[in-house]
């Protein structure tokens, strides 16, 4: 084995218990290995700059300096892929959400408080995540949200809505579809949905769009963001404070309206009823995950797609694994779609977006600077 080769990892907790369980976790793993450790946020800008480690696990809650203190000197200082380790709690989730805003690449939840004993019901997640995390460009994290790239915008308020953006060697310009979706003309005075799938880096990617869809839209938003339970809720709370739209955690039984965007709960999915005119929600816990996932994207597609009542707009961010290209398939297949993805210049993890690139059933692929002015546009 060509250890130079592996990834390096070095783990942040105060807890040395956890430092060594954390540690266990990647013996024999032929793609990481853990360089060393530090026990608070002090100790981990130092070690960072000693040893370079390609990868980061750092807790949320240590003393002299915790998590979210650290991170953000780390991004500003040495700037590496950072895994945060979350407990449950109310403040241990709005920290979190705080943290993903600052430009940590992921996150997986505790299943016990600060020291877990049974840390290892989650071992084969945070290998997983960190694994992820190796390929991740830092640049990307670095990119303060809010800010432009400084090329001209890839669409326009004009743009008509079968536009492309223009290929490039990273991006290849979306083929016609492969097969024929049902269309009609894209009118401005049809019902509309829009729907938004997204996974890892997804927290920021949405604040970069939610934060600039205006509060009149006349659509209901429904969102999917890979997510375990209670953190949902914390991420919600978060854009609504940040947004001109209303933002909360979907409820069961909640109404659509018009300018509310809805986040589906972490372990659940979300699907409609037909509520005499209107939209109600549903709340899903019996269907199992789809390829791992609950909420999925794949499964609100799914379920939508059953009501022509609605023009969609379905939106496809950042995110590992393909979740949601098989959801767009029947949506097109189904109703008058128009399908966006985000480009791989600004995706954290240009997994789940090229997946539904793939299907060839795109009509848009766009920076996350720019989704939100390309859903306004087929509000026109």
């Amino acid at each position: 084995m060509d250890f130079s080769k592996k990834s390096k990892l070095l783990i942040v907790d105060d807890s040395a218990f956890m430092r060594k369980l954390i540690s266990d976790f990647f013996v024999g793993n032929p793609r990481v290995e853990v360089v060393g450790t530090a026990r608070n946020g002090k100790d981990a800008i130092k070690k960072i700059q000693q040893l370079q480690p390609d990868v980061v696990t750092m807790d949320v809650e240590m003393p002299e300096m915790n998590g979210l203190e650290a991170l953000k000197e780390i991004m500003a200082i040495c700037p590496v892929p950072v895994v945060m380790l979350s407990s449950t709690t109310r403040s241990g989730t709005d920290t979190t959400m705080m943290a993903m805003e600052y430009g940590a690449v992921d996150f997986v939840a505790k299943p016990s408080g600060t020291i877990s004993l049974d840390l290892h019901k989650i071992q084969n997640e945070l290998v997983h995540k960190v694994e992820q995390a190796t390929q991740v460009s830092i640049t990307k994290l670095k990119k303060p949200i809010g800010t432009r790239r400084s090329e001209p915008s890839i669409s326009s308020i004009q743009t008509p809505p079968r536009w492309k953006k223009e290929a490039s060697p990273q991006q290849p310009a979306t083929p016609k579809p492969f097969l024929h979706p049902v269309r009609k003309e894209w009118s401005k005075a049809s019902r509309k949905v829009v729907l938004i799938g997204t996974s890892t880096g997804g927290p920021r990617a949405l604040q970069e769009v939610i934060t600039k869809i205006p509060s009149d839209i006349q659509a209901p938003i429904l969102i999917v963001q890979h997510m375990p339970a209670g953190f949902t809720k914390s991420l919600a709370n978060r854009l609504d404070q940040l947004s001109d739209i209303k933002v909360k955690e979907a409820e069961h039984g909640d109404i659509l309206q018009n300018g509310v965007a809805y986040i589906a709960p972490g372990g659940y999915h979300v699907k409609l009823r037909k509520v005499g005119t209107t939209f109600g929600i549903v709340l899903d816990q019996t269907e199992p995950p789809r390829s791992g996932h609950r909420p999925s994207v794949d499964v609100l597609f799914e379920d939508v797609s059953r009501f022509n009542e609605f023009d969609k707009i379905a939106v496809i961010m950042t995110g590992m694994g393909y979740d949601g290209s098989k959801g767009l398939v029947a949506l097109k297949q189904t109703g008058n779609v128009m399908a966006i993805a985000e480009s791989a210049d600004t995706c954290i993890v240009y997994g789940m977006p090229k997946a539904a690139v793939e299907t060839q059933l795109v009509d848009e692929v766009a920076d996350v600077d720019d989704i939100a002015q390309s859903i306004m546009k087929y509000m026109l």
